[in-house]
This record gives C-alpha cells, structure tokens and sequence, in this order.
C-alpha cells in the first residue's frame, strides 16, 4: 500500500488552486446572489417555513465558501502551521456544511412531504415557529459537538511536522476515538437523509399517480406533479454531492495510513464533489421558490426574446403586405 502523502504529491491536478478555486468563484457568485434575495425578501417570506430552511441552507453553503480559501492554500503551500490550521478549522467548516446541508435538505424534503399529505397546512412542524426552532436547535448541536474538537486538535496536536498530507496524523491516541464517533454519527446522518429523501420522492410518486387516475386534468394534480418534480431535484443534487464522498469516506477512514494511491485520488474527487453542492444547491431555490425566479427574471428574458422574433416577423409580414398593396395599385394606376 502506498503512502498517501506520496499520493498527495501526484494528484496535483485534483488539488490545484485552479480546480479548487472553480467551485469557490462559482458558489460565491451564486451564493451571494441567494444571500442578496433572502435579505432583500426578509418580510415578506418570514411566514414561509420551507423558506427558512432554505435561508440555512444558504448559510451552510456561504460557510463552505469562506472555508475554501484555506483549503486551497493547504494544498498549494508545503507549510506545517497552515496544515494545522486546515485540519483543525478548514476541515471541521467542511464537514459542518456537509451535515448541515444534508439536514436541511431532509427538512425541506419533509415539509414539502408534509405539504402534500397534509395540504391544509395546521401541522405545528409545518409552522414557521417550528422551522426557527429545528434550525437553530441544528446549528447549536453542531457547533457545540465541533468547536471543542477544533480545539483539542490545536492543543493535543502530535509534534510530527513531516506529514502533510492527511490530517490522522496529528491526533493523538486520545483524540481517535472521537474523530471515529464524529464520522460515524455523520454517516448514520447522511444515511437517514438519504433513505428519508427516497422515502418522500417515492410516497409523493404515489400519490401523484393516484391522483392522476382519479383526476388527471384537475388542478391539485399538477400541484402534486410540481411538488414531485421539486422532490426529484432534492434527491437528484443529494446523491450528486454525498452519496459519493460517504461510500469513499468510510472505507478511507478505516483504512487510513494504509490507503493505496488509486483511494486517493478517489478521496479528492468524492470531496471534489460534494463541494459542488455551493453551486447546485440554487437549482433547489429556482424550482422551489418562485419569487427566486421571479429575481433572476427568466421569464422576462425570454419573453423579450420572443417578443423580438415576433416583432421582426410581424414587420416582415407588414413589409411584404405593403409590397403587395403596391404592386396591386400600380396597374390600376396605369
């Protein structure tokens, strides 16, 4: 088995500032426009709970964006203090957004389950009260479960300065046993997620279907479809981004110093991925929200388009008419 420090050296191009940097100028684009609108619309969405989990989905994304930075100039300097400021900041930031990010998609996903099985919409947990409670009860839990391993990492750190690949090395013997509980507790998180997600897509298939036989040109009935599309885009970004990196993170855990090259690079580009979700999480706001799409003006755009097309027709259609009058009225002339 090779050593993945050495790995770490040849897969310069899965760890390069330019691949690195795409994601991060591309959800900070993104993001910053999400941020802009959930500002700018703060009255008016305040009553909406899926709108709150989205607000939390947004902050979850900005702090993987002010996260990578360090991540990037970990891999780009061979420098013992920046590595353990990766390991012991950048790395804890990365895996807060990725459960956070999977928490609230889950939540999203059930208030839009709950939306369609429970349509009128007096469920206290589809209330916005409910919503500000389960997203900061989230927030604290992972705060207060991350901040004080952050911590010991800088205290209880190893004094090897060789080894700047991977952070395992610089736990001690004291501090595995909660970096093992911390990636168990998020496996058995992203496993709930993934298996509740299903769950919700697959029970509004149903009911969609059943609708449809019932009432297939009634207005709930493209309701349901709309809302089965909106489940399908949740599941769709989900697996995208994590189902890999947890397939790859756990076998990689276990087998950590022992990791062949071909791991590796399989490691990289599993985070590679799930760092895209800054920049596939706003095709969740676009199908979701429709003042969101309302803001990026799509239709208007398009519109405008259209319109442009239909005025240089109509004036094809008027020059030729007035040809037509023309040569019409010359032979009366004659």
């Amino acid at each position: 088995m090779a050593d993945p420090v050495r790995a770490n050296s040849s897969a310069k191009f899965l760890v390069s500032p330019s691949t690195q940097s795409f994601p991060l100028q591309v959800g900070l684009i993104f993001n910053s426009f999400t941020l802009w609108f959930h500002c700018r619309g703060a009255h008016g969405q305040a009553s909406k709970s899926w709108m709150i989990y989205l607000k939390h989905l947004t902050a979850a994304d900005f702090l993987l964006c002010v996260s990578l930075p360090l991540r990037i100039v970990h891999y780009a300097r061979n420098s013992y203090t920046i590595h353990l400021l990766y390991c012991s900041v950048g790395a804890p930031l990365l895996f807060i957004n990725m459960t956070a990010s999977i928490l609230f998609m889950s939540y999203i996903a059930a208030n839009r389950y709950m939306k369609i099985f429970y349509s009128s919409g007096t469920h206290f947990l589809m209330s916005a009260k409910a919503s500000r409670i389960i997203s900061m009860t989230t927030w604290v839990v992972l705060l207060t479960t991350i901040t004080p391993y952050a911590i010991l990492m800088l205290i209880n750190r190893t004094s090897q300065r060789s080894d700047h690949g991977t952070c395992g090395h610089l736990l001690k013997e004291l501090m595995r046993p909660l970096y093992t509980a911390s990636h168990a507790v998020a496996f058995i998180i992203f496993l709930s997620g993934l298996f509740s997600l299903v769950f919700f897509y697959y029970s509004a298939s149903r009911r969609v279907l059943q609708v449809q036989q019932t009432q297939p040109a009634s207005s709930n009935s493209k309701k349901l479809v709309k809302s089965r599309r909106n489940m399908l885009v949740l599941v769709s970004v989900f697996c995208f981004c994590f189902v890999p990196h947890y397939i790859v993170r756990i076998p990689y855990i276990i087998l950590q110093g022992q990791c062949s090259v071909v791991m590796y690079y399989v490691k990289e580009v599993a985070v590679l991925l799930s760092v895209f979700n800054i920049i596939l999480d706003p095709l969740i706001y676009v199908f979701l929200c429709k003042e969101f799409r309302a803001q990026l003006n799509l239709k208007q755009i398009f519109c405008i388009k259209g319109n442009r097309n239909i005025s240089s027709s109509e004036a094809g259609d008027s020059e030729n008419q007035m040809n037509t009058i023309s040569t019409s009225v010359a032979p009366r002339a004659q």
